[in-house]
């Protein structure tokens, strides 16, 4: 039995690369979503705003993009 380390190799640094920029995305999609926060006057306690739509399109793209890397490795594997 012989084992290609080379091509081992290959194949751990693009799943693993992988799956870095799919926690990434969805990461940046989770910050853009959470929207920025302003602190009540006196209170102490924070209030969440609602996200801007500049901010729901960043989170879409985000997610979509993490989506078709998934999509995509799930098609290289069906195909094979």
């Amino acid at each position: 039995m012989h084992i290609a380390w080379g091509s081992l190799g290959i194949v751990f640094l693009v799943s693993f690369a992988a799956a870095v920029a799919v926690v990434v995305l969805v990461s940046y999609a989770l910050v853009a979503l959470s929207g920025p926060s302003i602190d009540s006057p006196g209170s102490g306690t924070s209030v969440a705003l609602p996200a801007s739509t500049s901010n729901r399109a960043i989170a879409g793209l985000c997610l979509l993009a993490a989506a078709l890397i998934v999509a995509y490795g799930l098609y290289v594997i069906v195909t094979a």
